[in-house]
């Protein structure tokens, strides 16, 4: 069934399920930055709201808007800044 992810004393959550590709979550993110570490590779589509994301190895951030997807690598950590409530999927292959 689904299984509920908390992170950051709440300011994220997530409800992880399986797609019929692969494992994904869909989560809501409150204003902040964050920083996540990835055991595969992540596909993060940004649903509402926007996100800075700063990639492993990369010092310029980069924002994603409703619908912008990005790729983060498998055994990397990544930053992520919100300026306000944001909401993505994740999707995990």
């Amino acid at each position: 069934m689904f299984k509920t992810n908390e992170y950051f004393d709440g300011k994220v959550k997530s409800i992880a399920f399986e797609t019929v590709e692969c494992p994904a979550t869909i989560g809501v993110m409150a204003e902040g930055e964050y920083e996540f570490g990835t055991s595969t590779i992540e596909y993060m589509t940004v649903t509402s709201g926007k996100m800075e994301i700063k990639q492993a190895g990369e010092d310029v951030w980069k924002t994603y808007k409703a619908f912008d997807t990005f790729k983060v690598e498998k055994d990397v950590k990544f930053k992520v800044k919100s300026e306000s409530d944001a909401t993505y999927l994740c999707l995990y292959k």
